[in-house]
């Protein structure tokens, strides 16, 4: 008996069949008449630092509608592990397909051979269904042989041929062979095909450099190149699939796509399917019975194939593409893509809606139209059915289709119908999705502080392949493990979180998932412009569209964009003292198609309330490379308008906040409830009391912080965990347990910069600055890229606790290896104010830094400092203005603004940035009292 090995890219059970029956073993013969063998190189004419393979040499043969594939290929083994690559050869094959033929196994070495099939001996065969995780049985077999006696400078040849014919082709051949192109290397590569004269073969190279031309001879026609093919051209990653090289060489019989469209059409034949009084039958029965309308009809039929007949592609037996029926498909309660669509043909059909079955490629369908026509150049099928004037295209391997989606596009493009008759290809014109895949309603609490974390309570409903994820999920996980993935699943939604409560529920009615949950995230509100902004968009902001077509080999591509899709997101915002004083900048409303996108928004603002209501779909279309500037544009505009709330100056912030929450607020109570319930949910985590601990340090309880940081480092030690705990301490005054904590993270990671800085600043602070220049300069001896900043430290501590004109000393010498820089410059004037020497030249040495820096505000606060000491209080007063400005919750700024408005005699006015300062920074009494400051 004979043995078939085969390889094949299966998709959905639809694949390209290399032969049409197998034996049960491997067939060991000399290769066929028509092959011309390559030829190894003599040792001597091998060069060390040449390529690893040979010979890479393809040849194949079409007859009398068969085809025959001969493969020659020989590699140098050049590394341990390319030997322990090869040592075990495995040759996987479909019993069913064809014959596999060994012509030669064989070592060269010092250009002797070593016949490794010497002997009778023979390869082993098992069977290990490789594929089952991607639901397709496929009868896979592989033969394995130990190459004994390979070493690292050894050649292994190989040469085997394949021969076959599927039945299914009705006496066509086809033929997709792989291109090997640089900046791969090889030894010698060709390409070669040959064909009957009388033979109606086309063939076409997917690739652009092949210098390729059949020479027809006394009995066959040759088509034959040379390997690897140039470099291809690189192709923008957004243009249209068709416009990317495909590494193919195609060959085919067929005449035209009519021509595949006919031979293809009688396996999808359906008459006489449905046999009276069948358990199917009976199921179409019953839809005509409970739907009126065709289009419930078609999408009750769809529905039943997608959710009761789960997907298995069985590729045995000539299964490639030959559907299985109907009957055994019901039965079964299995099948692939051609048995779904079958199925569901023939229930169509039974009810008299009109429906063809089209063929169809999953990733390349857009790359089809310059393809040569074959069957190969598919890999999926699906119905498309004709009701009321309109096209539906209905995938029976699709999840979740409900009568609001059966008007949706697949994105596969172009397809080909199955007709008797035969048919060309048609474009599916792309549509807006029915309904959202992702809607997402979205309640926000920010009634307290904008800088205080939202609480939040979302319900997100979700359809397709998200769905389904997510049914695993929730069927085949516990409780525990479910809380877990979905809490990490709405963290990349809405941003870190911790949840009070999380639920899913699945509606197999309507094909969705429902998300609910409560949680607390951090707040968006940010700084910028001299106000507290927040942005509220969540559609156009989001989307990216930077085409570049700037060489002049891509000025005329267009731009592909993602398949139809929807999203829709409704967000509430309830803002702090009802709403007073926030107002919306930016557009409130859109309608406009933009970049491909399709985008609606709506907003209001009323009564301390903010609700958008944001509708973004892809629409998959073309955008041609004339309209890229112009949507580029657009869509800059576009995003540039979009709103954002303004918070008013006078806006509660966190140091505002004593701990509760303000008269008519609940955000405070409503987060302690959600950190409360995420610590009790996991209390072996360190992760809820960490966060915890950040909000209580927000709202100015420290005390509260320092507890849940003790069990946050009790459950897991970490180095940020106790540098956080330290800095509590010392903002409370505790310096002996505020090192403690800074020693026992630096133990954690000695190498960290942040935790020497913090051990070394708390030494000199607690009176040991011989202890802190030590560890510094211990840091520093050891070099590296962090010896500078080791270095400013230093300088830094000393002008801050010892003797300043050491201090300065240390910084002039920096400067001369780093002169003007500004850091330096800023230091250098931050030590002459607050120590008070070389006061005349501080503030020169502040402006120079202000000249040279894009960070001016802690220069701005050390000039300060030096126009106090000269007694320029409007100047130091000025500078304050603009660093509070900028950065209104830098306590040293706002304690040093006190100070000078008591010398202005306005210390009422000081007064409230003294308080402040002190809600930030507790400690900063002490630390100006350092330098002789004082209210």
């Amino acid at each position: 008996m004979k043995r078939r090995i085969f390889a094949s890219a299966l998709l959905c059970g639809l694949a390209l069949s290399a032969v049409a029956r197998a034996g049960e073993t491997p067939l060991y013969q000399r290769s066929p008449d028509w092959v011309i063998a390559a030829q190894l190189p003599a040792p001597s004419a091998l060069a060390a630092s040449g390529p690893a393979i040979l010979i890479f040499d393809r040849q194949q043969r079409i007859a009398d509608g068969s085809l025959w594939t001969y493969s020659d290929t020989a590699q140098r083994i050049t590394s341990a592990e390319q030997l322990n690559q090869l040592a075990n050869l495995t040759l996987p094959w479909l019993p069913d397909k064809g014959d596999l033929i060994i012509h030669e196994l064989a070592i060269v070495r010092d250009g002797q051979s070593i016949d490794l099939l010497a002997g009778g001996r023979t390869f082993t065969v098992i069977r290990r269904e490789q594929a089952l995780e991607r639901r397709e049985l496929t009868g896979l077999l592989t033969a394995t042989m130990a190459v004994e006696g390979l070493r690292v400078g050894d050649i292994l040849r190989l040469r085997a041929s394949t021969t076959g014919k599927d039945a299914a082709l009705a006496g066509h051949v086809q033929a997709l062979t792989p291109l090997i192109t640089a900046p791969v290397t090889l030894g010698q590569g060709r390409l070669r095909t040959l064909w009957d004269n009388d033979s109606p073969v086309k063939w076409k190279v997917g690739i652009t450099g092949i210098e390729a031309k059949p020479v027809r001879g006394p009995r066959f026609t040759e088509l034959s190149f040379a390997l690897p093919g140039p470099r291809q051209t690189e192709i923008p990653s957004d243009a249209p699939i068709r416009f990317q090289p495909l590494p193919l060489l195609e060959v085919s019989t067929f005449k035209d796509w009519a021509d595949v469209s006919r031979t293809m059409s009688p396996l999808f034949a359906t008459q006489g399917l449905l046999k009276p009084g069948s358990a199917l039958l009976q199921e179409v029965q019953a839809i005509m019975a409970a739907e009126r309308t065709p289009l419930g009809r078609a999408q009750r039929a769809l529905r039943l194939v997608q959710d009761q007949i789960r997907y298995l592609a069985v590729s045995m037996d000539g299964g490639n593409y030959v559907p299985q029926t109907p009957e055994q498909s019901w039965a079964l309660r299995y099948g692939d893509c051609k048995a779904k669509t079958l199925m569901l043909l023939a229930m169509l059909r039974g009810m008299g809606i009109t429906a063809e079955p089209v063929l169809a490629h999953a990733q390349l369908g857009d790359a089809v139209v310059k393809r040569l026509a074959s069957p190969a150049a598919f890999n999926h099928i699906l119905v498309r059915a004709q009701i009321d004037g309109e096209s539906l295209w209905l995938d029976g391997t699709g999840i979740g289709s409900r009568i609001k989606d059966i008007h949706d596009t697949p994105p596969f493009r172009y397809v080909l119908p199955l007709r008797p008759d035969g048919a060309d290809l048609l474009l599916i014109e792309p549509r807006n999705a029915g309904r959202p895949a992702f809607d997402l309603t979205m309640t926000m609490d920010e009634t307290a502080s904008i800088d205080l974390p939202s609480v939040f309570d979302l319900t997100l409903v979700l359809r397709g392949l998200a769905a389904m994820q997510l049914n695993v999920v929730r069927t085949q996980l516990d409780s525990e493990k479910q809380q877990e993935v979905l809490g990490e699943f709405l963290s990349s939604v809405v941003g870190e979180s911790q949840f009070a409560d999380i639920s899913l529920t699945g509606d197999d009615q309507a094909g969705i998932v429902t998300i609910k949950a409560r949680g607390v995230t951090d707040s968006e509100w940010a700084w910028t412009d001299k106000t507290m902004r927040r942005a509220v968009d969540k559609s156009i902001s989001s989307i990216s569209f930077a085409p570049d077509r700037a060489r002049a080999a891509w000025s005329a591509i267009p731009v592909a964009t993602p398949a139809p899709e929807g999203r829709h997101v409704r967000t509430t915002i309830r803002l702090p003292q009802q709403g007073a004083g926030f107002r919306v900048e930016g557009e409130p409303a859109l309608a406009a198609r933009i970049a491909g996108y399709d985008f609606k928004r709506a907003l209001s603002l009323e009564k301390g309330v903010l609700t958008i209501d944001e509708n973004v779909d892809s629409t998959g279309i073309e955008i041609p490379a004339s309209e890229i500037g112009p949507e580029k544009d657009r869509l800059a505009t576009a995003q540039s308008q979009a709103p954002r709330l303004i918070a008013p100056a006078n806006a509660l912030r966190s140091w505002d906040i004593t701990g509760k929450d303000p008269a008519g607020a609940t955000q405070i109570a409503a987060a302690q409830a959600v950190y409360a319930k995420a610590i009790a949910a996991n209390a072996d985590k360190a992760a809820p009391y960490r966060d915890r601990a950040t909000f209580l340090r927000a709202i100015n309880d420290r005390e509260g912080a320092l507890a849940d940081l003790g069990k946050a480092i009790t459950i897991e030690p970490d180095i940020d965990l106790y540098l956080m705990r330290s800095q509590i301490h010392k903002e409370m005054g505790d310096l002996k347990a505020s090192l403690a904590d800074a020693e026992a993270g630096r133990a954690l990671d000695p190498a960290s910069v942040g935790a020497v800085f913090r051990v070394a600043n708390l030494r000199a602070e607690s009176g040991d600055l011989d202890g802190a220049v030590a560890l510094l300069d211990q840091r520093i001896a050891l070099g590296g890229e962090s010896r500078r900043t080791f270095q400013e430290g230093k300088a830094d501590i000393i002008g801050t606790y010892g003797d300043p004109a050491t201090a300065l000393a240390l910084v002039d010498t920096l400067l001369e290896d780093r002169p003007g820089t500004p850091s330096l410059l800023n230091m250098r004037c931050w030590i002459k104010g607050t120590r008070q020497v070389e006061i005349e030249t501080a503030a020169k040495d502040c402006t120079s830094a202000l000249e040279l820096s894009n960070s001016p505000y802690g220069i701005l606060d050390s000039r300060a400092v030096v126009s106090y000491r000269l007694g320029r209080y409007e100047d130091a007063l000025r500078d304050l203005n603009a660093v509070l400005n900028a950065v209104p919750n830098l306590a040293e700024s706002r304690f040093m603004r006190g100070v000078v408005l008591a010398r202005m005699d306005r210390g009422a006015e000081g007064q409230t940035d003294l308080a402040i300062a002190r809600r930030i920074k507790p400690r900063i009494d002490a630390d100006y009292a350092r330098f002789g400051i004082a209210p």
